[in-house]
């Protein structure tokens, strides 16, 4: 369900109703006069309806994390915020930016429309630029020949589940972050897609090798050996991107998770 297109067609349909009666119902009504209920229904929707679009359409949207791919940052019931004008201003619906104000950067979480279907919304984290060589071998990462600090933190225990992940620290830019391996998985990509620019990645039994064409990023989730990312179908063109995640707000099956990620 494309909901920023159903609100833009409310806030048209609740601002012409709004509008014809502003401009000439109102005036014909007695002052004490009961409203019309088109009035009552629709005209008087007008001002919280364009509160909302305003708010979701360029600054703050809301998610809910469906799946485990971004454990141990966030957990599948999370509830997060998102800042839709951190990269720049987009128009809503098109999301086409028209007003650029700053581009993502290594460590970055993002939301971004998925590649294989715009329909659906996806979060990952941001691990290579335009121009970068991204190399997941043996399941260590390195950018442009530098392998990316990362030191052992421990084993990860599953919630709800029976066993434990290798859990590390990485730095990515600026971004200290905690990710997940499963030592029983294996190094290489078995199920990659026909993604466009795919002659630019290498796959081999220790995993992938890409280079990032312009305009795209190389996205992968923190629970890396159970995570569908770019690894598997490809690049994130600047034009999906939706936003940048900042705070978990709200979490029904564990309050604690407020806050937890910012």
């Amino acid at each position: 369900m494309n909901f920023a297109l159903i609100l833009l067609i409310l806030l048209v349909v609740t601002g012409a109703l709004y509008a014809v009666d502003h401009l000439k119902f109102r005036k014909l009504r007695g002052k004490d006069a009961k409203e019309p209920l088109w009035v009552e229904w629709g005209a008087s929707f007008f001002p919280v309806i364009l509160i909302v679009f305003v708010l979701r359409s360029f600054l703050f949207e809301p998610f809910k994390i469906p799946s485990g791919s971004m454990i141990p940052t966030l957990l599948v019931g999370d509830f997060i915020l998102v800042n839709k004008f951190t990269y720049g201003i987009r128009l809503p619906v098109i999301n086409k930016k028209v007003i650029s104000i700053n581009d993502p950067q290594r460590g970055d979480v993002l939301v971004f429309r998925y590649p294989e279907d715009p329909s659906l919304d996806y979060i990952k984290r941001v691990v290579g630029l335009p121009g970068d060589t991204v190399a997941y071998q043996n399941k260590r990462l390195t950018i442009n020949g530098q392998a990316v600090d990362a030191k052992r933190d421990g084993d990860y225990l599953h919630s709800g589940r029976i066993y434990y992940s290798e859990q590390f620290v990485e730095k990515l830019g600026d971004s200290v972050h905690r990710y997940l391996n499963d030592s029983d998985a294996p190094a290489f990509i078995p199920d990659a897609t026909r993604f466009p620019y795919r002659e630019n990645c290498t796959y081999n039994a220790a995993g992938v090798i890409c280079k990032v064409p312009p305009g795209h990023y190389f996205m992968m989730g923190d629970n890396r050996d159970n995570s569908r990312d770019s690894r598997v179908w490809g690049f994130v063109p600047e034009d999906n991107i939706v936003g940048k995640a900042f705070f978990v707000w709200l979490n029904f099956s564990d309050l604690g998770r407020i806050g937890a990620f910012k």
